[in-house]
């Protein structure tokens, strides 16, 4: 089960990180384009801010936005602000999440997010680190993958291998790190009967194997995979995040 408390303070920290970072931008640099495309940075900024409010929403019960055209509408019509607006947005909206994270409550809870997704209250907070690590990366500002934390970037990669398993859009993907450790993902690899009689081994499907950065950002859709080493197959593009 996840910590709540300690993502908590890494939330905390991230975003200590990330308004110290902005706070040296000028309003001319929150303008120009951030590294997702069709996005400025004051456009990943007021998404920073408005994604803290609808996970308040998730924490409390409430659906997480009221519905997809206004969570962009939102996030469009607050991206022009200039950089004082942006960066008191991110603050304020920051500090409403941890305050609520600091009460007491059931973490062992289900809460509900987008799309009908449904986890634990206690995922929550690992849930805004994500968002606020990844896209203080987006902001292409010197920040890289290379700079997160090993500890963030396993569970990263730990979640996202979670959450493409058993996709009917992938292949068997066997996820090879250069510590040795390896994670399966992607679909299913049925064995037929004869197989089974005959005691197989179970394939490995394509294996994907890289450093850290390389792979967290290939799986969170950051990099084009080429810094990874592909056998058995060639690398497969992922479905949307």
């Amino acid at each position: 089960m996840s910590d709540h408390v300690r993502d908590l303070a890494s939330v905390r920290e991230a975003t200590d990180r990330l308004l110290a970072a902005v706070g040296t931008l000028d309003n001319s640099t929150v303008t120009e384009p951030s590294r997702l495309p069709g996005w400025s940075r004051g456009h990943v900024l007021a998404h920073l801010a408005r994604n803290a409010d609808a996970l308040v929403n998730v924490l409390e019960g409430r659906p997480m936005y009221e519905s997809a055209r206004s969570r962009d509408a939102d996030i469009d019509r607050d991206a022009p602000r200039g950089l004082r607006e942006q960066l008191g947005d991110v603050q304020d909206s920051a500090e409403r999440f941890q305050r609520l994270g600091a009460e007491d409550a059931d973490w062992a809870r289900t809460v509900e997010l987008r799309n009908g997704v449904k986890d634990l209250a206690s995922n929550v907070p690992f849930r805004r680190w994500i968002e606020v690590e990844l896209h203080h990366v987006d902001l292409g500002i010197g920040y890289e993958l290379e700079d997160l934390s090993a500890e963030f970037t396993q569970r990263e990669i730990n979640f996202l291998a979670k959450r493409f398993r058993d996709h009917p859009g992938l292949p068997p993907l066997l996820i090879k790190q250069d510590d040795g450790r390896m994670i399966s993902t992607g679909a299913v690899q049925a064995l037929t009967l004869e197989e089974i009689k005959a005691d197989a081994p179970v394939p490995l499907g394509i294996v994907i194997q890289g450093r850290q950065a390389d792979l967290l950002g290939w799986l969170a859709g950051r990099r084009d995979g080429s810094g990874l080493t592909v056998d058995r197959g060639s690398l497969p593009p992922l479905p949307p995040l």
